[in-house]
């Protein structure tokens, strides 16, 4: 579900108009068929807002990822592979806010064989765009969420918008288990027996939230009156999640400073 960018925090009206206009055409020229503002990553001499959108039906797979610095031009993000992925975790510190700036960093690696084997020391250099590549994908993985049902996967294998959702219960909402992870399922978790007995496999193929680790990285609570239930990951600070029970509106947002809050286990 798009969300309105008027109740994005740290947006000006004037950074609002920008995005719904820029938005708009950057779907029609890429000929998406949905395009969302994803968030925005704070860097110290500048910030990535970031989109994302489909091409066609399929909602999981295939996303494409863009970024802007001005809110008006928009740029492609390659897709991530996992060597992206691995490097750019090893990056600490803030974002520059600048694509072209590259980081240094020293890998060891193993050279030689047999008695010879040894290790060196390599220094890689790192593009700031590859590491806005691999934290998109880092927090999509860990904290990009949907509601049990909003998605339904067809016998081919392809993830598609539920018509018929109609939204959680009052009651549904307030259990992490009414909540999955919208990443696709790396390693599929092995269930007992009276699990897949009231598992739907149309609509019950993501991780739900409630065996993340480590216990208690979501917050879940009510605002307006409980009429909206909002979740927020304590990995990630400032993905926000949101949904309107006995209603279809549900989605997510980041604003954060795009690192992991690797601080969680003692806070807890």
């Amino acid at each position: 579900m798009e969300l309105s960018l008027s109740l994005v925090p740290g947006l000006s009206p004037e950074q609002c108009a920008a995005l719904r206009t820029s938005l708009q055409l950057l779907r029609r020229d890429m000929r998406l068929s949905s395009l969302q503002c994803w968030g925005k990553i704070l860097g110290v001499r500048g910030d990535y807002y970031i989109a994302q959108g489909t091409e066609g039906e399929e909602q999981l797979r295939g996303r494409r990822s863009f970024y802007s610095l001005n809110c008006l031009d928009w740029c492609l993000l390659a897709p991530p592979t996992d060597d992206v992925i691995r490097e750019a975790q090893l990056i600490k510190g803030r974002f520059i806010g600048d694509p072209a700036h590259e980081y240094e960093l020293i890998v060891r690696r193993k050279a030689g064989e047999g008695s010879a084997l040894e290790e060196e020391d390599v220094t890689r250099y790192i593009k700031e765009e590859s590491r806005l590549i691999a934290t998109i994908a880092l927090i999509d993985r860990e904290a990009a969420v949907a509601p049990r049902g909003a998605f339904i996967r067809s016998p081919l294998g392809q993830v598609h918008i539920n018509p018929s959702f109609r939204g959680l219960t009052v009651s549904e909402s307030k259990k992490l288990s009414s909540f999955f992870h919208f990443t696709p399922t790396l390693i599929p978790k092995k269930k007992s027996l009276l699990e897949k007995a009231d598992l739907d496999p149309a609509i019950d193929f993501l991780d739900s939230l409630e065996h993340d680790i480590p216990k208690g990285c979501w917050s879940l609570q009510w605002e307006r009156g409980s009429s909206v239930v909002v979740l927020r990951s304590l990995l990630w600070l400032g993905m926000t999640f949101y949904h309107v029970p006995l209603t279809p509106q549900h989605g997510y947002l980041y604003i954060g400073s795009g690192e992991r809050n690797i601080d969680l286990p003692f806070m807890i």
